[in-house]
C-alpha cells in the first residue's frame, strides 16, 4: 500500500484480483501491454488469460499513428492475440468530430504517419499538403514526416492564414506529452508537438488566445464511455501508466483505476497528486 493525495492510502492490487472484482477491463496500450519494440513484463499471459477466460476486454488508446488492423498486427507480433475489434484508438474520434465541425471535404494538412493521414481521410478530410493552404491542421503523431521542416512549414502556413483572417482549426487526437519509447527510455508524444505550435502561435499573435489545439483523446471521455457501451458494462477498470491521462480519464467518467509502474508515471508521483487519485496501483502485469 501506498499514499495518494493528502495521504490517502492506495492500496496494491495484481491483475487477477482485478479480473475476479470487474466485469471487464480497460488497458491503456503505450507503457502498460507494449513499448516501441515489444510487450511488457505479464502482457502476453494477460491477454492469454483473458481470451481464455471471454473476460472483456479492450485497449483505450490515444496512439493515432496506426489504424486498428495495423496495431492488431503489431501487438500480434509481440505475441498478443488482439483483435482489431478490441483496439479504440483516439484517431477514430476524429469521424464524430468532423461531423459535429461541418468539416467533410476540408483541407487538412497532417503531421503523422500513414495511419494518421488514414483516420483523418475516413473522418471525411483531403489530405493536403502542410506548405499550402489547409483548413484544419491535424497533429496524429510525433513520427512519419521530417520533424523541423515539417513543423516549419506548418506553422509558416498557419502565420500566413491568422495574418489573412482565415480560420484553421487545430485538432490533437493524442494529447500524450510523453511515452514509454522502450524499457528505461522515453520520446515525446504528439502533445508536446502541439505545445510547440501553441507557443510559436502565441508569441507571434499575444492577443489571440482561441489559437489552440482541440484535443480529443483521453483524459476526455469518449474513450471511455465508448468501450463502455462496448464491453457492455460500466463495472470496469481502467489500468494506465499517465495520471494526467488514463488515471483522470477514468475518475471523470466515474471508472476504477489502476496506475501501473511500467510506464511513465512512479509509484511515487501519487504522494504529489493533489487532484488525481487512481482506486489501486500495480507494479506490473505479472503476478507478484
Amino acid at each position: 500500500m501506498t499514499t495518494g493525495a493528502a495521504g490517502a492510502p492506495v492500496p496494491r492490487i495484481t491483475i487477477n484480483e482485478l479480473s475476479s472484482r470487474y466485469d471487464a477491463i480497460l488497458f491503456d496500450a503505450y507503457g502498460v501491454l507494449v513499448h516501441s519494440s515489444g510487450a511488457m513484463p505479464g502482457a502476453r499471459e494477460t491477454i492469454t488469460s483473458l481470451n481464455r477466460t471471454g473476460t472483456p476486454y479492450a485497449i483505450i488508446t490515444n496512439d493515432a499513428s496506426k489504424e486498428p488492423d495495423v496495431a492488431a498486427q503489431r501487438y500480434q507480433g509481440f505475441g498478443l492475440n488482439i483483435v482489431p475489434e478490441r483496439i479504440l484508438s483516439s484517431g477514430l474520434l476524429l469521424t464524430e468530430y468532423f461531423l459535429q465541425h461541418n468539416l467533410r471535404d476540408a483541407a487538412c494538412a497532417v503531421l503523422g504517419t500513414a495511419g494518421s493521414r488514414y483516420f483523418v481521410e475516413q473522418a471525411g478530410g483531403i489530405v493536403v499538403s502542410e506548405s499550402g493552404e489547409f483548413d484544419v491542421l491535424v497533429i496524429g503523431d510525433e513520427n512519419g514526416y521530417v520533424f523541423v521542416e515539417t513543423v516549419d512549414a506548418a506553422l509558416t502556413s498557419l502565420f500566413r492564414a491568422v495574418e489573412r483572417g482565415r480560420q484553421v482549426r487545430l485538432v490533437l487526437p493524442n494529447p500524450d506529452l510523453i511515452f514509454p519509447h522502450d524499457r528505461g527510455a522515453f520520446g515525446i508524444a504528439a502533445g508536446s508537438v502541439a505545445l510547440i505550435i501553441e507557443a510559436a502561435l502565441w508569441r507571434r499573435f499575444p492577443q489571440r488566445d482561441d489559437l489552440v489545439f482541440d484535443r480529443l483523446g483521453k483524459p476526455h471521455p469518449d474513450l471511455y464511455e465508448w468501450a463502455v457501451k462496448k464491453l457492455g458494462s460500466r463495472n470496469a477498470v481502467m489500468i494506465g501508466d499517465q495520471l494526467e491521462t488514463d488515471i483522470a480519464g477514468a475518475a471523470a467518467c466515474n471508472l476504477d483505476s489502476a496506475l501501473i509502474a511500467t510506464g511513465v508515471a512512479q509509484v511515487e508521483s501519487l504522494a504529489l497528486a493533489a487532484d488525481i487519485r487512481p482506486t489501486y496501483w500495480m507494479s506490473s502485469l505479472e503476478q507478484c
